[in-house]
């Protein structure tokens, strides 16, 4: 944003407020300015046109402010406000002025809507967005202990990298899904015992004998199963059909794979399912590769059911590290079993002094709830850490709630930043381009010093090294070298 030109537009504005003894809010034209220099190519005041309005106060706003619905009468406001100084000032002729005011007449009440639209996320939406899925996983590392000095990396066999732990059906799901596997029509499992055990031996000969071209129709691509099912295992989710190809394409050496044809008989094996242009393991087939590990001796650690968890066990066990596609199912499992106001207390309950990632899961995962889960929401009107956000539950829903102070603004503002700090470590470059594009804006930041947050001090630090804008990151190492100086007083 050019800044230069907002910071006069606001000190012109100030001015022309108190010669008419005019009543000017300049927080909020200063953010509707800085949106609009940041998202419509606004670089001047004369710039502003009633379409300006229209995407400002319907689309951008309710997408990047906290605000709740009831506040869209002070917005609209401080809107026609500036209107009346960009005509007295000679920044927009009568015929515009007249036309802007029409159009924010029309844009009051669905304003409101939009403020309400759960949808319509607000900054913590905005600010989420910086997160991305991968906030929720963690790469798997080799725990500390003896390891022979090779000389090199260990190598990533089974022994040497650890296992994820996996979420596995129940043995009678299991044993009902077996009558629909192909090959066992055409090979039926031994009579005698149990027959999931039987399915382990039939993968564990697939895996460890040499099918000469029988399973994959390849001899050589029959070599590579050990590989693509072990790195899937490890996935936990499905993949493109691409990554599979690109597996085979590397053992194959200049022979084409027939992608498609490979993937049917894997299906037919019943190890691979294939769903649209996405590709996994079956539940059959997870199963078997555990019991082929356990039987090895490696450390398959089975993923509790976390549905069954209570809400600090479903947060701790995200936490751990969960892929995203299993973390949905898992959240909506716990959900499925309580009643919205029981989970909604539970939640927050839990969320009430956690960490701001904690917290952050615990909020994302409230949001989900309607409003039936208003009162025990409203009942943490009184916690400090959790009364923006459920300001901001309530007020997204329709219903009664406080205005946000400024400082409550301010604290939810570095508590979702907070809760970005682990990905924005991670991906220094993604969190940078997503602060450009929906981050707070700098008058915002210069304020951050002020709240009482365990995490300031590191939000501001990370702007400062992040922001792409030098004159924001700039702002954002004075505020934190303001806030470390609170502290140590």
């Amino acid at each position: 944003m050019s800044i230069e030109w907002v910071n006069q537009a606001i000190d012109d504005l100030r001015a022309w407020g108190r010669t008419r003894d005019v009543d000017v809010d300049a927080d909020e034209v200063r953010l509707l300015c800085d949106y609009a220099s940041d998202y419509l190519g606004v670089d001047e005041l004369g710039d502003f046109t009633p379409e300006t309005f229209d995407e400002l106060l319907l689309s951008i706003y309710p997408r990047k402010v906290i605000a709740p619905p009831e506040s869209a009468p002070e917005t609209i406001a401080a809107a026609r406000t500036f209107v009346d100084y960009l005509g007295e000032s000679g920044r927009a002729s009568a015929p515009s002025v007249a036309r802007m005011h029409e159009r924010l007449d029309d844009i009051e009440p669905r304003m409101v809507e939009a403020l309400a639209d759960p949808a319509n996320f607000g900054m913590a939406k905005s600010l989420f967005s910086s997160i991305g899925p991968e906030s929720l996983e963690q790469d798997v590392s080799i725990p500390a202990g003896e390891l022979p000095d090779l000389g090199e990396a260990p190598c990533d066999c089974p022994g040497c990298t650890p296992l994820p732990a996996v979420r596995l059906a129940e043995p009678d799901e299991l044993r009902a899904e077996l009558p629909g596997v192909p090959m066992l029509a055409a090979e039926p499992l031994d009579d005698d015992g149990d027959p999931l055990e039987a399915w382990a031996r039939r993968v564990a000969r697939l895996l460890d004998h040499d099918t000469g071209g029988a399973v994959t129709g390849s001899a050589e691509l029959d070599e590579g199963l050990y590989d693509l099912f072990d790195m899937l295992y490890r996935l936990q989710v499905r993949v493109p059909m691409s990554v599979i190809g690109d597996h085979f394409a590397e053992i194959s050496d200049e022979t084409p794979v027939d992608l498609p044809v490979v993937l049917d008989r894997l299906a037919w094996c019943g190890m691979i399912h294939v769903d649209g242009e996405t590709a996994g393991l079956t539940p059959l087939a997870l199963w078997a590769l555990r019991e082929h590990y356990l039987s090895l001796g490696v450390d398959a650690p089975r993923a509790p059911d976390l549905a069954e968890a209570d809400a600090l066990g479903l947060i701790e066990g995200l936490l751990e590290g969960v892929p995203t596609e299993l973390a949905e199912a898992d959240i909506s499992r716990w959900l499925t079993g309580r009643d919205p106001g029981e989970a909604a207390a539970e939640l927050l309950a839990a969320a009430s002094g956690a960490p701001a990632v904690a917290r952050g899961i615990a909020i994302t995962i409230v949001d989900r709830l309607g409003p039936e889960a208003e009162a025990q929401v409203r009942d943490r009107l009184g916690d400090d850490e959790l009364r923006p956000h459920v300001i901001h539950w309530l007020g997204a829903r329709g219903l009664p709630a406080p205005p946000l102070t400024q400082d409550e603004l301010l604290w939810v503002s570095v508590d979702m930043l907070a809760l970005a700090l682990p990905a924005a470590e991670e991906d220094p470059e993604n969190f940078a381009e997503n602060m450009a594009a929906s981050g707070p804006p700098a008058h915002v930041i210069e304020e951050m010093w002020r709240v009482d947050h365990p995490d300031v001090v590191d939000v501001l630090e990370l702007l400062g090294r992040s922001l792409p804008d030098r004159t924001v990151a700039k702002a954002a190492r004075k505020a934190a070298f303001k806030a470390r100086s609170r502290a140590i007083r």
